[in-house]
């Protein structure tokens, strides 16, 4: 029997079935994508500074793996981090320090790791002569990526979005693709679901969100997705949707000015509580739950992305935890 990977919500830890109960089927994550199965669990982060000598990355990605080899992830998310400083008129609340490029970050540092990689790509960074060559080079068994746009229109970019993506289907249609979904962006227009499904109609086969704090943009954007299939003939494909532990005030000031919108209800619950980490563990593991409750009704495929930007020991401690609650169980 074919295998089918089925959430259920029990608290807030997403657990995963299959139809014959056996642990035969091919459970690498770009399988289960391709598959359009639920259940997903990765953990996102980003590479060491470009300052960083290669015995400080080499540390850091030993210690990294270290904590996450007993999560048993899905598969592990690694960003690519631009400056934006077009973004945001207001005064960026951390100085933007470059980081290594993902990809060298996986060549040269991660051997240790197993599973599926999934490596965004901010194509504006790169020429189209360099993406194609990164995109040859990888093995589509073990690699996807998530090609992400300019921050805004007026940004100098090197290829656009929308040229990376035909470059992606004329040279490598077998890496799996992916896209970001910004439930803020559809609180503000109402036309994110259009642009998923555009996207998904370009290649895309799943979708990781921004960091979700607004739950009910999130469910918003998904309920539209998840009807807007229905009225093209489409298939829906993985939601991943991303947690992020907030451990400061200075860290939600910082969460605003990339976008993400905090309702003033969880900013003040934030900002009163007495530990602030703990506050925010909390809330991220309630979003999972109502989340995982909403695509299961929906019968929408999804999955949890537990993010780690910080360097602060506490958080990152406090985002394996996050990942660990949210660990499906194997058949």
């Amino acid at each position: 029997m074919p295998c089918r990977a089925t959430a259920r919500p029990t608290s807030s830890v997403v657990t995963v079935s299959t139809d014959d109960g056996e642990a035969g089927c091919d459970g690498n994550v770009l399988a289960r994508i391709a598959r359009r199965e639920t259940g997903l669990l990765l953990f996102g982060m980003t590479p060491p500074r470009r300052s960083s000598t290669s015995e400080d990355r080499q540390r850091i990605a030993d210690v990294t793996l270290e904590r996450l080899m007993e999560l048993d992830l899905d598969g592990l998310v690694l960003y690519d981090i631009a400056e934006e400083a077009d973004r945001n008129a207001h005064e960026r609340p951390f100085p933007y320090l470059p980081t290594i490029d993902p990809a060298d970050f996986h060549a040269d540092h991660l051997a240790a790791w197993t599973k599926p990689v999934i490596i965004y790509r901010c194509v504006g960074k790169y020429a189209s002569t360099d993406i194609e060559t990164w995109l040859l080079d990888q093995d589509p068994a073990n690699v996807g990526t998530v090609f992400v746009g300019a921050s805004s229109r007026s940004a100098p970019v090197l290829t656009d979005l929308s040229s990376a993506q035909a470059l992606w289907s004329k040279v490598r249609p077998e890496l799996p693709l992916g896209g970001v979904a910004i439930p803020e962006r559809h609180t503000a227009r109402r036309q994110e679901h259009q642009r998923l499904i555009a996207k998904q109609t370009k290649g895309c086969s799943f979708f990781i969100t921004q960091v979700v704090y607004d739950i009910n943009a999130a469910k918003n954007l998904v309920s539209d997705y998840h009807y807007g299939c229905i009225e093209a003939g489409m298939d829906p494909v993985p939601i991943v949707f991303t947690l992020s532990v907030c451990g400061s005030i200075k860290t939600l000031e910082f969460l605003r000015w990339l976008g993400v919108d905090v309702p003033r209800w969880m900013e003040n619950a934030l900002a009163h509580a007495g530990d602030t980490l703990s506050e925010s563990y909390d809330q991220c593991l309630a979003t999972s739950h109502e989340l995982a409750t909403f695509c299961e009704r929906l019968d929408m495929p999804y999955g949890f992305n537990v993010e780690s930007v910080s360097n602060r020991k506490a958080e990152i401690e406090t985002s394996v935890r996050l990942a660990a609650q949210l660990r499906p169980s194997r058949p």
